[in-house]
Order: structure tokens, then C-alpha cells, then sequence
């Protein structure tokens, strides 16, 4: 495929970075000020990109997108990771709950919804994960019991963003513990203000707390909060993973470059050694296979509509990637990686990331369980258990 811009995708790009330049300030470039300054800005910046008419690019214009082709989606990844811009606060909704409602959703789901997703009126958070499960989605043990018109919901979910400011959440429930595996979930939409739904931040090593465990205590949740049928959740959350790990890969690669221009510029700061040297020239070449196969996956995306496993490839390769990035900038730091902000060298910057990276390989999913889904869906191994 031509890798360069077509005449409408550069045209784009350009008003895109004209429009960055005139309307995000300086001092929320970069994350400064971490996820409390971030929860604080981000739904003014989302709003402002709402209005714009950059929330939902690809979204169809009857559910108020833009309609756009998935190369313009491709295009403000890059141009927003270049300009350290701020991401729009929901982007759990945007990239997943949004994508699966417009999928799977009712009309009335889809009019309630996925304007105020647009807009950031309304912050979705995800609840896949549990303490006993982790990434086996399959092994989900929180509750929905049916009760006349009402699922009363019993459970705990664990590593969910943004549960902290959500007001809506994406729910994977075992609905008949009876049933045969994968045929007894059932997926639903919780409003996060309803009694019996508890948040309570998890503390991370970084200092802040953008991880939530979810309690849920006699939840009850409409039966019209069913996306999907009750007992197909497995498909629904399929739909859900495919735009997560699909739609993202190209954010993840403008992301990693970001890092790498910076790695370099710290090597030249502070003078690498041979071995260092070859080292970085190691993760510039992985940052360029990484980007080929995310044209891959777009030229895939544009053919069939549907996100294919190039971005399972994608998450996994960057998280570990931008692992090693940082590792080998706190050895460029040397003895002042002990330090943090505000007396660090770089404001703290490469230690902060360092920390922060630890939890790459966890997030939408562990590096396991997609080394394991890349094992046996596209190289076709046989089940590892």
C-alpha cells in the first residue's frame, strides 16, 4: 500500500495540526500535572474536540461521527501523540463501549447513549477483569441473577479505569452458573450513581490512582440494560476486544515514537555508550516494524469494517516495547533515576514513565493470554490448556 497521504488525507492532517496548535495550551501538553490535572482538563479538551468534530471520526453520521474513513482515525493518533495533546477523557467509551453499542445495542440504547459518549457528558469504565479470573474472561464469577424485570448484580471487578470518574460501565456477568462455558454471560450497562456499586481506587507505584476495583452489592440493573441477548455476552465482549486492541494500534505506534524521539535526544544529552547505542537503533527498528503492521491492520480495517489480530500483535509488542524505552533511559539518568519530581533531571519524566510502563503488560490484556490468543487464532496451535 502507498504509505504516503492522499491529497484529503494531508489536507486533513494539516487543518487537524493547525487546529491543536490554536487550542490546547501549553501547560497541558505532555500530562503535566498527572491524572488528577488530566480528569480535571479532560472533559473541557473533550468537549472542544467534540465540537470540532474529532470525537468519534469513523462513528457513522447517524449516531453523530463524522463518518470519516479509518486513515483520518489513523492520522489524529499520530498528530495527538505528536503534540503531547491530551487523549478525550472517554476513551473507554469511544473506543469500546460506543463501537459495541452501535454493534449490539437497541435504537433506545444507542439514542441514550452514544451522543453524551461523543461529547464526554457521560465517562464510561470497563468491568471485565476479576481478582479470581484476571484476563480469562470465560471464568467471570460476578453475579446477575433475573429477577422479574431487574438483574440484581453480586460481584467484584478489578483494573478498571476511569471507574473512578464513570458514570456508566461496560459489565460482564455470569447470568446462569449452570450453563455451558461461554454461554452464560450476559453483558450489561450499569449506571455507575446506582446503589450497591462501589469504587474504591487502587494506589499504584506511580503515586496515583487511575486503577478502580468495582463492588457490587445487590446492583439491580434494568432488563432494557441488556446489550446483546441475555447469554450471548460472550460475543458482545468479543466485539468490545476487537475495537480495543484494533482500533488502538495506531496510538500505541505514535505513542512509542514519541518515546523514542525523546530516548534519542536524552542519548545525545547525556552522551550514550556504544552498547546504548545499539540498543536504541534495536527499539527504532522494532518502532518501524510496529508501524508496518499497523498499516497492515488499517488496510484490513478499511477492507472488512471489522478489526482484525494485528492488534492483538500491536498491544503486545508496544507494551513491552515501551518497557525496554524507558528501562534504557534511566540508564542514560544513571544514579539521577533515583530522583523524582520536582528535583529530577527532566522533571521526573523517564522515572514516572518507567513505573508507569509496569503496568503495559497487564492492561487489555496480560502479555500471557495474547501471546496464547496470537498462538492459536492466527498461527493455529493448539490450546495451550
Amino acid at each position: 500500500m502507498d504509505l504516503r497521504d492522499s491529497p484529503d488525507e494531508a489536507r486533513f492532517r494539516a487543518e487537524l495540526r493547525a487546529w491543536i496548535d490554536a487550542n490546547l495550551p501549553d501547560e497541558e501538553r505532555g500530562g503535566r500535572g498527572g491524572a488528577r490535572r488530566f480528569e480535571e482538563f479532560g472533559r473541557e479538551w473533550s468537549r472542544k474536540l467534540y465540537d470540532a468534530g474529532y470525537a468519534g471520526l469513523t462513528w457513522p453520521k447517524e449516531y453523530g461521527g463524522a463518518g470519516a474513513p479509518y486513515s483520518f482515525q489513523a492520522i489524529f493518533y499520530e498528530e495527538m501523540a505528536a503534540a503531547a495533546a491530551p487523549p478525550h477523557v472517554g476513551v473507554i467509551g469511544l473506543g469500546m463501549a460506543g463501537p459495541t453499542i452501535i454493534v449490539h445495542g437497541t435504537d433506545a440504547q444507542k439514542e441514550r447513549h452514544l451522543q453524551k459518549i461523543l461529547s464526554a457528558e457521560e465517562i464510561w469504565c470497563q468491568g471485565f477483569s476479576e481478582p479470581d479470573a484476571g484476563s480469562d474472561l470465560a471464568a467471570a464469577r460476578t453475579r446477575a441473577e433475573l429477577r422479574g424485570d431487574r438483574f440484581v448484580v453480586n460481584g467484584q471487578k478489578v483494573w478498571s479505569s476511569f471507574a473512578h470518574i464513570a458514570d456508566w460501565c461496560i459489565l460482564v456477568t455470569q447470568s446462569d452458573p449452570d450453563g455451558p462455558r461461554y454461554r452464560n454471560l450476559t453483558y450489561l450497562l450499569v449506571d455507575m450513581h446506582a446503589p450497591g456499586v462501589e469504587v474504591r481506587p487502587l494506589r499504584q507505584i506511580t503515586g496515583e490512582a487511575e486503577f478502580n476495583e468495582i463492588f457490587f452489592a445487590n446492583a439491580e440493573v434494568p432488563v432494557e440494560n441488556v446489550l446483546g441477548e441475555i447469554g450471548g455476552g460472550w460475543g458482545v465482549a468479543m466485539t468490545t476486544l476487537l475495537h480495543e486492541r484494533g482500533t488502538l494500534g495506531f496510538a500505541l505506534v505514535a505513542r512509542l515514537e514519541v518515546q523514542v524521539r525523546k530516548l534519542l535526544a536524552l542519548a545525545s544529552d547525556r552522551g550514550a555508550s556504544p552498547t546504548q547505542r545499539d540498543a536504541i537503533a534495536r527499539e527504532w527498528i522494532q518502532l518501524q516494524a510496529l508501524r508496518v503492521t499497523a498499516y497492515r491492520s488499517l488496510a484490513a480495517l478499511e477492507r472488512t469494517g471489522v478489526p482484525g489480530p494485528e492488534g492483538t500483535i500491536l498491544k503486545l509488542q508496544w507494551s513491552e516495547a515501551n518497557q525496554r524505552v524507558t528501562k534504557l533511559a534511566l540508564e542514560l539518568l544513571g544514579p539521577d533515576a533515583q530522583l523524582l519530581a520536582p528535583n529530577a533531571p527532566y522533571g521526573g519524566y523517564w522515572t514516572t514513565q518507567q513505573l508507569r510502563s509496569r503496568g503495559n503488560t497487564i492492561e487489555a490484556g496480560t502479555s500471557e493470554i495474547l501471546r496464547s490468543i496470537v498462538a492459536e487464532r492466527v498461527l493455529g496451535l493448539p490450546r495451550s490448556r
